[in-house]
C-alpha cells in the first residue's frame, strides 16, 4: 500500500480495518522483543486508565521510565535515553508531568515543559500526553509520521510534531463529520497509522483486512470524501 493511501482515506469503516491490525502489528513488532506485548498493553489500556483516575492527572518516576521502556522497545532502542529517563527526580516528575496537563489544550506549551525532564524530547512527550490525553495529543512515531504525505523524514522537534499533530487533527476532523460515532481522537489515528505501515512494512497476512475494506468501500470512499470537501467549503 502506497505511504499515504491510508491517511487520505476517508471511509471510517477503512480505518477501523487498520486498528484491526494493531494488535498483529504489535505482535509482529515483538517478535525480538518479547516484552512488547505487555509492555504495549501497559501504555494503551493500564497507564491512561492510572492517569485519569487521579485527582489531577500526572505520572510518577516510575511510570515515566516504563513508557521510556515501551516506546525504545516499540521502537528504536537507545540504552543511553533508558538510563538518563531514570535520573529525574520523583518529585521532578510529577510536578512536570501534572503542570503539562493543565496547560493543555496547549499542546506546545505542554511539550516544552515536559521538555524539562532529562531524556525527555517531543516525541517522549507526545507519548505522555497521547496517554493521559489522546483527544488532545497523537504519539510522535516514526511509521505514524512517516505515513503522512510531506512529513517524511522525521525531525524530532517540536516544529515537526505540531506539523505532524495538525494533519493528525484534520484527519480526525474528516473521520467524525462523516462518523456517526465521531469517537476519533488523534490518538486513535495514530494507532491505525502506525499499525497500517507496519503490517505494510512486514507483508503480515492480516494485510489482506485492509485490501479488503479498500475493496469494499470502492467509489463510496472517494464520494464520501468529496461530499466532505464540498461541505467543509461551504463551513
Amino acid at each position: 500500500m502506497p505511504k499515504g493511501d491510508l491517511y487520505s482515506r476517508s471511509d471510517p469503516a477503512y480505518w477501523r480495518a487498520a486498528l484491526d491490525l494493531y494488535p498483529d502489528a504489535v505482535k509482529a513488532k515483538g517478535h525480538k522483543q518479547r516484552n512488547l506485548l505487555a509492555l504495549d498493553k501497559w501504555y494503551q489500556e493500564e497507564l491512561p486508565m492510572a492517569i485519569t483516575q487521579r485527582k489531577e492527572k500526572y505520572l510518577t518516576k516510575e511510570e515515566l521510565v516504563k513508557l521510556m521502556e515501551w516506546k525504545l522497545t516499540r521502537g528504536k532502542f537507545r540504552p543511553r535515553l533508558q538510563q538518563l529517563v531514570a535520573t529525574n527526580a520523583s518529585q521532578s516528575v510529577e510536578d512536570c508531568t501534572r503542570k503539562a496537563f493543565e496547560l493543555l489544550p496547549d499542546v506546545a506549551a505542554a511539550v516544552k515543559e515536559l521538555s524539562k525532564l532529562k531524556a525527555v524530547g517531543p516525541a517522549t512527550a507526545s507519548a505522555i500526553l497521547a496517554a493521559g490525553a489522546p483527544e488532545a495529543a497523537a504519539f510522535m512515531a516514526d511509521e505514524a509520521v512517516e505515513s503522512i504525505p510531506g512529513l517524511a523524514p522525521v525531525q524530532y522537534t517540536l516544529q515537526h510534531y505540531l506539523l505532524y499533530l495538525d494533519q493528525v487533527q484534520s484527519c480526525v476532523e474528516r473521520l467524525n463529520r462523516v462518523d456517526k460515532e465521531k469517537t476519533w481522537t488523534p490518538h486513535l489515528v495514530e494507532r491505525c497509522l502506525w499499525a497500517s505501515a507496519v503490517a505494510d512494512k512486514l507483508r503480515l497476512p492480516s494485510l489482506q483486512i485492509l485490501d479488503g475494506a479498500k475493496e469494499e468501500a470502492g467509489h463510496d470512499d472517494t464520494d464520501g470524501a468529496r461530499r466532505a470537501r464540498k461541505k467543509q467549503r461551504t463551513e
